[in-house]
């Protein structure tokens, strides 16, 4: 996503790589925020399926710290492969789901575009009309601040575990001896509770305690993600990972796999894809103890996950660092 100086309202433009486009429009003091994102599905259940889209997409918004979304649009690839009986059962669910949580943001969805495709393919653009305060630039953390993460690592792992077990594949043969199908189902069902969830209230709290910098974590991982927003910091610092919370069970699979010729999903090593993940947030100490126990309190989740300190403008994560184990 791109920032635009064209009126010189933030003077720095943002690379690629961070989370939405942000552009002066030819009106004093007004920007527009707007962002798209899309994928295949990966999840078994189409309504759920269309939360988890839509959630990713506002999740862009989100890290610029902008609340309020002033309309949406779906995108739908319908896959040809689908008979028209399974089309009436599967698209509807799908546009239940995005449209209910949607609604469960406040925004409404005016348009899109729908096609038939090789493979599905769900999405959605995001669109919100803001006020300078409304946004949260993220390029200003200092060495001392904290780095929170609002929601557990682990979803590819989870999706995978799931696929595997449900297909009978090869690498299903590896994993069913560490871990157990009824630890693959608690995974696969945590995980689609957390990619189903908003990451607004996370938003709403980044602007109370004062953020000095946020991005979502999701293709590329937590360490990608990091770097990126490491990269686009004024102050010349780094952001240090110390801890990784992740859903329960997988660390020790995802160790196992690799020893066993699996599959490596890169997971302890930050590099594992996420979807619709949380939200990494650097604030000041005292800020992010508050901002944790607040996201806590509202039924939420977050964690102090790293510390900002003076370097080169790059992320890392400890060679050892902390694992938490979550389940919901």
């Amino acid at each position: 996503a791109v920032v635009s100086t064209q009126s010189g309202h933030y003077g720095r433009a943002i690379g690629i790589g961070l989370d939405s486009c942000v552009l002066p429009t030819r009106h004093p003091g007004i920007s527009l925020v707007e962002t798209t994102d899309f994928f295949y599905p990966l999840i078994n259940d189409p309504y759920l399926m269309g939360k988890v889209a839509c959630a990713n997409v506002l999740s862009d918004l989100y890290a610029m710290g902008v609340t309020e979304v002033d309309n949406m649009l779906l995108l739908l690839g319908i896959s040809k492969e689908l008979s028209n009986d399974q089309r009436k059962v599967v698209i509807p669910m799908i546009l239940e789901g995005f449209r209910d949580l949607a609604k469960e943001a406040g925004v409404t969805i005016n348009g899109g575009q729908t096609v038939v495709n090789p493979w599905m393919i769900i999405g959605g653009v995001a669109t919100s009309v803001c006020t300078r305060s409304e946004i949260i630039m993220p390029n200003q953390a200092v060495a001392g601040d904290k780095i929170v993460l609002t929601k557990p690592l682990g979803t590819q792992v989870a999706v995978n575990l799931h696929q595997w077990m449900s297909l009978g594949t090869p690498s299903w043969n590896i994993a069913k001896d560490l871990i157990s199908a009824e630890d693959v189902v608690k995974g696969y069902d945590d995980a689609t509770t957390s990619m189903t969830t908003l990451n607004l209230a996370a938003a709403r709290l980044m602007h109370k305690h004062g953020a000095h910098a946020a991005t979502d974590v999701t293709g590329f991982g937590i360490l990608g993600h990091s770097r990126n927003l490491a990269e686009f910091q004024t102050a010349e610092v780094d952001f240090s990972i110390h801890t990784l919370p992740i859903f329960a069970r997988f660390t020790e699979v995802c160790k196992q796999l690799i020893e066993k010729g699996g599959r490596n999903f890169k997971l302890l090593q930050g590099l594992s894809s996420e979807t619709s993940g949380g939200l990494l947030v650097c604030l000041s100490a005292e800020a992010a103890d508050k901002f944790v126990e607040e996201m806590r309190s509202e039924g939420g989740t977050a964690w102090i996950v790293g510390d900002v300190v003076p370097g080169n403008k790059t992320s890392r994560i400890a060679d050892n660092p902390e694992i938490i184990e979550v389940s919901y």
